[in-house]
C-alpha cells in the first residue's frame, strides 16, 4: 500500500473515500517546520543557511507517517498545489528522511479540485519534489524573516508601542494610512447643479439636466454659488424649450471573468460583508469537501472540459439563446502572476446550491461561485443607449436626458457583479421625438426643495425661492441644489485588495494573513467595514517612510515580487536575490543604531505636520497652544503605544488632544485646565478634561497632597459637549450604594467598570444593559439581576454545538462564553472567530484551533484524564520504617531551572 499525506483531516477524509484500502491517506496538519522565533534561524554569514525545527504539534503527525512507511514502501506527496503545498512537500521529505527506506518511492502529485476523477488522474502522472517553486518558498520565508527579526527589534527600541514589522504588511499598513491623510487634508468645493423635470406631449415625463448655459458647456464648477445657481434657473425657465436631437445607439455588455481569488473576496466583501480571511476559510471547506476548485489561484483561465460543461448547464436551464456561438477565453491580465492556476469553478457545473447539502457562508460563497462561473459563459447582454438634447431656439440653454434599455439581458439573467461606488445606469426613457415640444411639470420638486429648506432658517422670495442649499422657480419645475466634492472613501478589505493586486503586492496566498495582522497588531481597526489606521499605525509609517523609504515603496515591493515570481520560474538564483537585498537592508538597520526616541519623535512630528497642523482661520501660527497661548505643541508618545499631540509648556499647561483631529478642529478638543463646569458643596472645582484614554471629569486639582484627584472617564455615548454639572457629580459619586441586600445585608452597589454598568453584591458582579440605569435603578431590579446572575453561575452552561471525540481522545464542543463562543477540549479553550458561525464549526477546524491555542500557551495537548481503578491497599510496614516513609513522601521533587522565555516573535505572515 502507499501512504498519501495531504494537509487536512477534511481533505483526507474526501480523498481515502475515492481512492479505496489500497492506499492510507493521513494528514500534516499544515506545515511541519518552520524557523524558530529567535535570532540565527537564518544565517546571513553562511549563505543564508536556514535551520529548521519542527512544530510541537507536528511531532506526532509525523511519527504517525513514519510509522505507516514501516509496513508501506510508497510515499506520496499529495499537498495543495501552489508554492505553500510544495513547501509543505518538501519540508515532510525532509522530515522524514530518516524513515524513508532506500525502496521507498517518494513523488509528489498535484490535483485543481478534490473529485474522484481529478485525483485518480493525479495518481496516474507523479513527478519529483519542483525545487524551483520550493526555492521561490525559501526565499519569501528568508525575507519575511530577515525583515521580522531585524526591523521590528528597531521599532521596539526607537518608537514605544510598536509592534512588528513587515515586508508588505508595513507597505500594505502605508497604502491605509496614506488614505487616511488625504482624506484629512481634503477641503471641499462647492458646485452646483440644476436639473428640471419635462413632459411629452403625451404627458410622459423625463428628467434632465443643465449641459449648456449662455452657449458654453458648463464645468462641473462653472456653476459655484447660490448666486450663480439663481441665475441658471431663471435662464432655463424662461425659454421655451424643444427636443433638440435623439440619439439611440446599441450597446454590448459581457459577463465578467471567472473569479480568482483577489476578486472572490473582493466580491464577498461587497455582496456579503465578508473580510479576507472568512471569505478564504468558507473556500477552503468547500475546496476540501470537493466542491470547488482551488481557491488560491492568480488564474482566470478555464480548463475545456468545464467550459463544455458549464455551456451544457446554460443550454439546459436557460436555452439556446444564452450560449454565445463560440466559448469564451479568458487570459491573465496581472502583470505579476504567481504560479497561476485554473480560475475558482465549481467541480460540476450542473449542480447549483440549492442541489447541494449546504448551509451558512459556505451556501452563499458556493452559489456566488456558480453564478459568476456559468455567467462568465453566458452570452453577452444587449443595450440600448439613449441620449436626447433638449434647449431653446437660442442655443443658449441645453438640457440633457439620458437612459438605458435591456432589450436582451443575457448574463444578467443570472448575475451582476458588485461595484464599490454607488453609480448606477440610467432608467428607461418614455419615447420622445425631435421636435417636440418639452413643457415643465409643475410642482415636481416641490419634496426637494421642502427638504433642503427644512434645514435653513430664511428663505428669500423673488422671481426664484431660494435657500443656502438650493433654488427653485416659482412652480418648483426646475431644481438648483448644491453639492460638495467628496474626499475619497476609505479602504474596505476589498478595495485594499483590489488596489494591493493593482500594485503587484503581496499574492493570492497573503492577503488574508496581512489584512489579520495589521488588525491584530492594533494598526489598524474595521468600523462597518472600513479601514481606519490607530495611531501606531500612523506613527509606524512615519518611522519607516523616513528611516526606511525604499522598503515601504510600493515599486520596490512589487519589483521584488517579480524576482521571487523569476525564482519559482527557474530563471533566478534565490540566494543571490537574498544577498542583494540583505547587503542594502543591513546597511540600512545600522545607521538607525544611533538614534534616540526624541530624534525619532522630532522627525516623526515633522514629517505629520502638515496633516497634524493644519492652518487656522486667523492665519495664527497652528503649533501654539490654543489654551497657554505660549507652549509650542508637540507629538508625544504613550506608554500604551499610542500618541498624542501635547503642550510644550507640560506641566504648566496640560493641554492634549489626539492626533486624528485635524488642526482645523482642535477648537472642539477640551482641555484639561480649561472648562470648569461649576463648583461642588464643598467648595471644589469640577472640570470637564480630556486625556490620551478620552474625556473624563475631575473634582479638584492635583496637588502633593492629592496626587491623583477623584476622576471618572465619561461612558460610552455620552457626547464632552453633553456634560453638565450635575451629571459630572453623579459620575464622580460612582459607586452608587443601592442598599443592604434583603438576604444577607451586604450592601448592593451600582457603578461603571471596565466593561460597563453593573450591579455588585458582594463578589458578584452582574451587567446593566444600559449606563442610565446606574443611577436609578432600585433594590428590587438589582435583586432580580443578581439573581440572574446567581442561576446563571450555578447551572453548568449547556454546549452550542457537540464535535464528538478528539482523535487523542476526550468530548469536544462549542460553548458560549462571555466573551464569545469557544471550542472546549478538557483545560484547553479556544476562542471561536467572530466571522465563523458556532453553528458550521467542523472537527477539523476545532481540532486546528485547539492546536493553535495549544501552541500559544505551551499547554501540551492531552486527552482529559481517565478516571483512576482504585490503588491497592499498601502492605503494613514497620513502625521504623513509617517515619521515614512519611518523610520521604514529604519531600518535594528537585525542580529544573525556569527556562528563558523566547523572544516575541516577530512574524511576517506572508508567504
Amino acid at each position: 500500500m502507499a501512504v498519501v499525506v495531504v494537509e487536512s483531516p477534511a481533505k483526507a477524509k474526501t480523498i481515502n473515500k475515492y481512492l479505496g484500502s489500497d492506499f492510507t491517506v493521513l494528514a500534516s496538519f499544515g506545515h511541519v517546520r518552520d524557523l524558530p522565533p529567535k535570532n540565527g534561524s537564518v544565517d546571513t554569514e553562511d549563505d543564508f543557511a536556514m535551520k529548521w525545527e519542527v512544530a510541537s504539534d507536528s511531532k506526532k503527525h509525523i511519527k504517525a507517517i513514519a510509522d505507516a512507511l514501516k509496513t508501506d514502501n510508497e510515499l506520496i506527496l499529495a499537498t495543495d498545489p501552489d508554492r505553500e503545498g510544495e513547501a509543505i512537500s518538501w519540508h515532510l521529505q525532509e522530515a522524514l528522511a530518516k524513515s524513508i527506506k532506500k525502496d521507498t518511492k517518494v513523488s509528489r502529485v498535484t490535483f485543481n479540485a478534490i473529485t474522484k476523477s481529478a485525483v485518480t488522474e493525479a495518481m496516474k502522472n507523479p513527478r519529483q519534489i519542483d525545487v524551483p517553486l520550493v526555492d521561490a518558498y525559501l526565499a519569501r520565508r528568508a525575507l519575511d524573516y530577515l525583515v521580522g527579526f531585524t526591523l521590528s527589534p528597531v521599532l521596539w527600541r526607537k518608537l514605544p508601542g510598536a509592534k512588528s514589522a513587515g515586508r508588505v504588511q508595513s507597505v500594505c499598513l502605508r497604502l491605509i494610512v496614506e488614505r487616511e491623510m488625504e482624506i484629512e487634508a481634503f477641503r471641499p468645493r462647492e458646485f452646483w447643479g440644476v436639473n428640471a423635470r419635462l413632459k411629452t406631449p403625451r404627458n410622459q415625463e423625463y428628467d434632465v439636466r443643465l449641459t449648456v448655459l449662455g452657449g458654453k458647456k458648463l464645468d462641473k464648477f462653472d456653476i459655484s454659488t447660490v448666486e450663480a445657481a439663481d441665475l441658471a434657473v431663471q435662464a432655463v425657465t424662461s425659454r421655451a424649450l424643444t427636443v433638440q436631437s435623439v440619439e439611440a445607439k446599441p450597446a454590448a455588455r459581457n459577463p465578467s471573468a471567472p473569479f480568482m481569488t483577489s476578486t472572490l473576496q473582493q466580491e464577498a466583501s461587497r455582496k456579503f460583508g465578508m473580510g479576507a480571511k472568512q471569505c478564504m476559510g468558507a473556500a477552503q471547506r468547500l475546496y476540501e469537501a470537493g466542491h470547488i476548485t482551488y481557491m488560491r489561484t492568480d488564474g482566470i483561465d478555464m480548463a475545456p472540459e468545464a467550459i463544455t460543461e458549464a455551456r451544457a448547464t446554460i443550454k439546459s436551464r436557460y436555452g439556446d439563446a444564452y450560449v454565445p456561438d463560440s466559448p469564451r477565453v479568458y487570459k491573465n491580465k496581472a502583470k505579476n502572476a504567481q504560479e497561476a492556476h485554473e480560475c475558482i469553478r465549481p467541480t460540476d457545473m450542473a449542480k447549483a446550491a440549492d442541489d447541494l447539502r449546504l448551509e451558512g457562508e459556505q451556501k452563499k460563497l458556493y452559489d456566488l461561485i456558480w453564478k459568476r462561473t456559468i455567467a462568465s459563459q453566458m452570452a453577452a447582454a444587449r443595450l440600448e443607449r439613449t441620449t436626447v438634447d433638449v434647449g431653446s431656439a437660442d442655443k443658449q440653454v441645453m438640457l440633457r436626458a439620458t437612459g438605458q434599455v435591456v432589450m436582451f439581458d443575457g448574463f444578467l439573467k443570472l448575475y451582476e457583479e458588485g461595484r464599490d461606488d454607488d453609480d448606477s445606469d440610467e432608467g428607461r426613457l418614455p419615447q420622445i421625438t425631435q421636435g417636440e415640444a418639452a413643457d415643465f411639470v409643475k410642482g415636481a420638486f416641490t419634496e426637494g426643495f421642502a427638504k433642503a429648506a427644512a434645514a435653513q432658517d430664511d428663505v428669500i422670495e423673488g422671481s426664484a425661492t431660494r435657500v443656502a442649499s438650493a433654488v427653485t422657480n416659482t412652480d418648483q419645475s426646475v431644481l438648483g441644489a448644491q453639492h460638495f466634492t467628496q474626499p475619497p472613501p476609505r479602504y474596505t478589505e476589498a478595495t485594499l485588495v483590489k488596489r494591493m493586486e493593482e500594485l503587484g503586492i503581496g499574492r493570492p496566498s497573503t492577503y488574508a494573513s496581512i489584512l489579520t495582522t495589521i488588525v491584530d497588531r492594533e494598526y489598524v481597526r474595521k468600523d462597518k467595514n472600513r479601514l481606519f489606521p490607530e495611531d501606531k499605525g500612523r506613527l509606524v509609517t512615519a518611522f519607516l517612510s523616513n528611516y526606511f523609504e525604499k522598503y515601504v515603496q510600493y515599486d520596490f515591493t512589487a519589483d521584488l515580487e517579480g524576482q521571487l515570481d523569476d525564482v519559482s520560474a527557474g530563471e533566478r538564483d534565490y540566494k543571490e536575490v537574498l544577498a542583494r537585498f540583505w547587503r542594502d537592508f543591513s546597511a540600512a538597520i545600522a545607521e538607525t543604531a544611533d538614534l534616540r526616541i526624541g530624534e525619532v519623535l522630532t522627525k516623526i512630528d515633522e514629517f505629520l505636520a502638515p496633516h497634524l497642523y493644519l492652518p487656522r482661520a486667523d492665519g495664527s501660527d497652528p503649533r501654539i497652544c490654543p489654551v497657554c497661548g505660549e507652549g509650542r505643541l508637540h507629538l508625544k508618545t504613550a506608554r500604551s503605544g499610542g500618541a498624542f499631540i501635547g503642550c510644550g509648556s507640560y506641566p504648566e499647561c496640560r493641554y492634549t488632544r489626539p492626533i486624528s483631529v485635524a488642526g482645523g478642529d482642535e477648537g472642539v478638543a477640551i482641555s484639561p485646565d480649561g472648562q470648569v463646569l461649576g463648583v461642588d458643596d464643598q467648595g471644589a472645582e469640577i472640570s470637564l478634561r480630556t486625556g490620551r484614554f478620552g474625556p473624563y471629569v475631575q473634582r479638584g486639582e492635583a496637588t502633593e497632597e492629592v496626587p491623583k484627584p477623584p476622576r471618572a472617564s465619561l461612558p460610552k455615548g455620552w457626547a464632552p459637549e453633553s456634560i453638565t454639572l450635575e451629571k459630572a457629580l453623579t459620575l464622580l459619586s460612582l459607586p452608587r450604594e443601592i442598599g443592604p441586600h434583603p438576604e444577607d445585608g451586604a450592601m448592593v452597589e451600582a457603578a461603571i467598570g471596565r466593561y460597563g454598568p453593573y450591579v455588585k453584591h458582594n463578589k458578584v458582579y452582574a451587567n446593566l444593559p444600559d449606563v442610565e440605569e446606574v443611577f436609578t435603578i432600585g433594590m428590587n431590579r438589582a435583586v432580580e439581576v443578581l439573581a440572574n446572575k446567581y442561576s446563571k453561575a450555578r447551572v453548568a452552561a449547556e454546549p452550542l454545538k457537540d464535535l464528538g471525540e478528539h482523535p487523542d481522545g476526550g468530548p469536544m464542543a462549542v460553548m458560549p462564553g462571555r466573551y464569545g463562543p469557544y471550542v472546549k477540549w478538557g483545560k484547553i479553550n479556544a476562542t471561536v472567530p467572530k466571522e465563523m458561525e458556532p453553528a458550521d464549526v467542523t472537527v477539523e477546524q476545532a481540532i486546528e484551533l485547539l492546536a493553535e491555542r495549544a501552541a500559544k500557551t505551551g499547554a501540551k495537548k492531552k486527552a482529559p484524564a481517565k478516571k483512576k481503578a482504585p490503588a491497592k491497599k499498601p502492605a503494613a510496614k514497620k513502625p521504623a520504617a513509617k517515619t521515614a516513609t512519611k518523610t520521604a513522601a514529604k519531600k518535594p521533587a528537585a525542580k529544573k531551572p525556569a527556562a528563558k522565555k523566547a523572544a516575541p516573535k516577530a512574524e511576517e505572515p506572508e508567504a
